[in-house]
């Protein structure tokens, strides 16, 4: 292979640049994203998904269910005809709304720029000249030219091939690249738009294009939007209860009142106040808050928000389903595991870089130390056809250029000591007999300076481990097979490589493949990422369930699931086939799924979500869309990932890091519990204030509080000090808990008793403050309004997921700042005749804020007494499903597609 040839591009699994044939840079980004992005523009084009006009995402926000909560307390603040608290009301919203479409822009804006490149071209022959021209006008009935580096612009049929390998992992999920030749299986005679040549030229038919490809026809799964999120679910729910409640107790005031004898305008207003004051406005404003906080935090780890109410879901997991190559794998292929009849070592290091070390018995050895270690690898790295490309900058990753099985062998060379240049100006090719399909291997001869010749053979154990390839004995050739079915079912795609040294040249090629000598087996694999079995370990603490789901082969699949703690071997590992079959069971019933179709990606999804499970689908490739839009959160790799996989997302891990969702899924657990948090500390105002009006006529007080009076203790508690709490840290133990059960209420957990325990002792303090304001000749209706308020705020400080610390800062200045104008609704003139107070002696003011510490304190020790209860733990080798499986509605199986 000639080094112009090498420079067109770089294998695939690396996120290095590519170079079409005619010139065309697809920088940055792997195969698929570019046939995405080559068939957006011409007659056979995939569609893509437009960009939403700005009505239309800001349509959208309004139609959120905590904004519909927002509207509907501004419709009823107008209809009190205060306009300035329907001012503020409004502000809220538009603040919201802003928020929100700023987010999905910026997030889309980055994506777009992970995705930017030019459209590739396509080398086809037409009226007999090869022409260059946009890959989206190839049409069925093109002869187009493939050579290394070229992406697939269309499905076709391989008529003519020399060594023609291609990636397709994007799209089948297996990491070794599969050989193409005219004939034979369809897969190996075929090729599919979308994926890369990694080594090789061939010249293909066109059969399909845009949608009817391979690529078209996942991306006609994609057609569904995604639903609603488990927070917005369960708002919408609880809104549905507030609003009957509600409903319910305005009539029984406005009966009451009209049972007094009180004025019916005066009673209707009060009860219309009241609804408000049982509305917590501030909600949508804190979960946006929160939302938005979360967003740009992961931001900062490299995690790009797509949309908002992602930041949430991913809190409220309950199965990870992940994709294997690419995203729990480096998506790369290394020689981790060397066997020689003397011993065994292991290979260390990261990427294609040749700096590591080969281990043997603990210790790092050399060339110079393990001659048959060196005797292995240098006969691999002769027989071997890939090279590798440092960074051009010194500062980025090592490359591969052609198969990347050959050049994990070069890297295990270049690791135990040897030079590649220098044993091939020491040991020139001069034959060959290429790797073939029906051989399954290859072999070259090499001269030495003295004349002699060596004989390098490397290929599949059962293609060389056969007594008419190798001379040694039947002892060493058992051993050798046994150890390499242990090495395949470890996942380890295993070759065996031999060697020969002759005196003179050698006979024709057909005496070439004979009485070698094994030199050892290489286990080669797609290694795992550092952090992936960290990740898993810690989604397993958290109560998350973790599942495999990929294309490759299912020995792999168990071996990559065992590595990084997600089964045990043993475990069993269903297949697409099966599935396909009907034989498979129930689809939650295993945790492994190899050679899986997007269809069948698709149904495994559906399958956890029918079982009442909050799926998130992590993933890289083309085949991964599907999933990645139908799951409750889809989380895309951004740097290896396809364009396809990022535009199905929710969120895009920016550095490809899983270890990104264990913080995601932290921040998404605090945004929920700033959640429930805000509802039960404005559900309990809400209470003591309807109790306080309830109670208050009972105990001598006519009208405990105005309309106006209400509407502004509300305005104040639920505003700047309710949004704060939206701020609040995560709580130390967050990730030590399962994820609430998907089924539970948003108040669930002990929190309705917490919010009437709460509510009746602010009501209590208020109303005996009240009272003995009435009964010693005090304003009493201006130390109600005082106290109510600013006990309430009492229990805003006593929320805090820190106490005694200053995390969050900005509540304890929102609530200074909510007392002051409580304080001056009592003391200055334009208030007072606002709100229809009178001022208080400093005394009675003392008295005010010494009842307001009770709300602190009262917080804080129902908070120990009573702590939220916290969902049962999953089992701890996370072979059943997380909390809330086996209570909700049994799984259901779907037809193909979407629905």
């Amino acid at each position: 292979m000639s080094e112009q040839r090498r420079d067109r591009g770089f294998a695939a699994g690396t996120d290095a640049p590519r170079t079409t044939s005619s010139g065309s840079s697809a920088a940055g980004l792997s195969s698929p994203e570019a046939a995405r992005r080559l068939t957006r523009h011409g007659p056979n084009a995939i569609p893509a998904e437009p960009r939403a006009p700005v009505w239309r995402r800001v349509l959208q926000q309004l139609r959120d269910p905590l904004i519909l909560v927002l509207l509907v307390a501004a419709t009823l603040t107008i209809a009190t005809g205060d306009l300035s608290d329907a001012a503020v009301i409004l502000l809220v919203i538009t603040v919201n709304t802003v928020v929100g479409v700023v987010q999905e822009v910026r997030a889309e804006q980055a994506v777009m720029a992970l995705s930017a490149m030019s459209a590739p071209t396509a080398r086809a022959v037409r009226d007999g000249e090869e022409r260059s021209l946009p890959a989206a006008e190839v049409v069925p009935g093109d002869l187009v030219l493939l050579s290394e580096g070229d992406i697939v612009p269309a499905d076709g049929d391989v008529l003519s091939a020399a060594l023609l390998l291609v990636d397709e992992s994007s799209l089948t999920g297996e990491s070794v690249p599969v050989e193409k030749a005219p004939g034979g299986e369809p897969s190996h005679g075929t090729v599919s738009a979308g994926t890369v040549v990694a080594r090789g030229h061939g010249r293909v038919m066109i059969t399909a294009t845009g949608t009817d490809s391979a690529l078209g026809r996942i991306a006609t799964l994609m057609g569904t939007a995604p639903g609603p999120t488990p927070l917005q679910r369960r708002l919408a729910g609880f809104g549905k209860v507030l609003a009957a409640a509600i409903v319910a107790l305005c009539a029984l005031v406005l009966a009451l009142g009209l049972v007094r004898g009180q004025p019916v305008e005066l009673m209707i207003v009060a009860a219309i106040s009241l609804a408000v004051a049982a509305v917590p406005e501030s909600l949508p404003a804190v979960v946006t808050l929160a939302l938005a906080l979360g967003a740009r935090r992961m931001a900062d780890r490299h995690a790009i928000v797509r949309r908002l109410p992602a930041v949430e879901t991913l809190g409220s997991v309950t199965v990870i389903a992940t994709d294997k190559t690419g995203t729990l794998t480096e998506g790369r292929m290394a020689a981790e595991r060397l066997w020689t009849p003397l011993a065994e070592a292991t290979v260390l290091g990261n990427g294609y870089e040749p700096q590591g070390r080969v281990v043997r018995d603990g210790k790092a050895v050399t060339a110079n130390d393990t001659p048959d270690l060196a005797a292995l690898l240098r006969v691999a790295m002769l027989c071997n056809d890939a090279a590798l490309e440092p960074p051009a900058d010194g500062s980025g990753e090592w490359r591969a250029l052609g198969d990347p099985t050959e050049a994990a062998l070069l890297v295990a060379g270049a690791r135990l000591g040897l030079d590649r240049a220098a044993l091939d100006r020491g040991l020139p090719r001069v034959e060959e007999i290429p790797f073939d399909s029906g051989r399954k291997r290859m072999t070259t001869v090499h001269r030495r300076p003295d004349g002699t010749v060596l004989v390098a053979s490397k290929g599949a154990p059962e293609s060389l481990l056969r007594p008419e390839v190798l001379a040694d004995g039947p002892d060493l050739l058992a051993r050798a097979a046994a150890r390499a079915e242990a090495m395949a079912r470890d996942g380890n795609r295993v070759l065996a490589v031999a060697s020969a040294d002759h005196e003179k040249p050698l006979e024709p090629p057909g005496t070439w493949e004979s009485g070698l000598s094994l030199r050892g087996l290489v286990g080669i694999l797609d290694p795992p990422r550092g952090t992936s079995e960290p990740t898993i370990a810690a989604c397993k603490q958290a109560g998350i369930v973790p599942v495999l789901i990929t294309g490759d082969h299912p020995l792999t699949a168990r071996a990559v699931a065992g590595r990084l703690g997600i089964t045990s071997q043993e475990e069993e590992v269903t297949t697409g086939q099966r599935i396909r079959e009907g034989t498979a069971g129930e689809l939650t019933g295993v945790h492994v799924y190899a050679r899986t179709t997007p269809e069948q990606k698709l149904d495994i999804v559906e399958a956890w979500r029918g079982a009442g499970q909050v799926v998130a689908m992590t993933g890289d490739g083309v085949n991964d869309g599907p999933a990645l839009r139908r799951a409750d959160i889809g989380v895309a790799m951004g740097r290896r990932g396809t364009e396809v996989a990022r535009q199905a997302a929710d969120l895009v891990l920016a550095d490809d890091n899983p270890a990104t969702i264990v913080s995601a899924v932290e921040e998404g657990r605090r945004v929920y519990a700033n959640v429930r948090r805000f509802l039960l500390y404005a559900l309990a105002g809400g209470t003591a204030e309807i109790l306080v009006m309830l109670l208050g006529p009972f105990l001598g007080m006519p009208l405990p509080l105005l309309p106006a009076q209400i509407l502004w203790i509300n305005l104040l508690t639920h505003g700047l000090p309710g949004v704060a709490l939206g701020a609040e840290p995560v709580a130390p133990d967050a990730m030590r808990h399962p994820p609430r059960p998907p089924e539970e209420s948003v108040l669930g957990a002990g929190l309705w008793p917490r919010i009437l325990l709460l509510g009746a002792f602010v009501a209590t303090v208020t109303l005996v403050a009240g009272v003995w304001a009435k009964e010693t000749g005090r304003p009493w209706q201006s130390m109600i309004f005082l106290v109510l308020g600013a006990t309430q705020l009492g229990v805003a400080l006593g929320s805090r997921a820190r106490p005694g610390t200053l995390a969050n800062p900005f509540l304890l200045v929102a609530v200074g700042a909510a007392l002051g104008l409580q304080a001056a609704g009592v003391y200055l003139p334009p208030l007072r005749d606002l709100l229809g107070t009178e001022p208080l002696s400093l005394g009675d003011l003392a008295i005010a804020c010494a009842l307001s510490g009770l709300g602190h304190v009262v917080m804080r020790v129902q908070a120990r007494l009573w702590p939220e209860r916290q969902p049962r733990v999953a089992s701890a080798g996370g072979g059943e499903p997380g909390p809330g499986a086996g209570r909700s509605r049994p799984v259901r199986r779907r037809r193909r597609g979407c629905r």
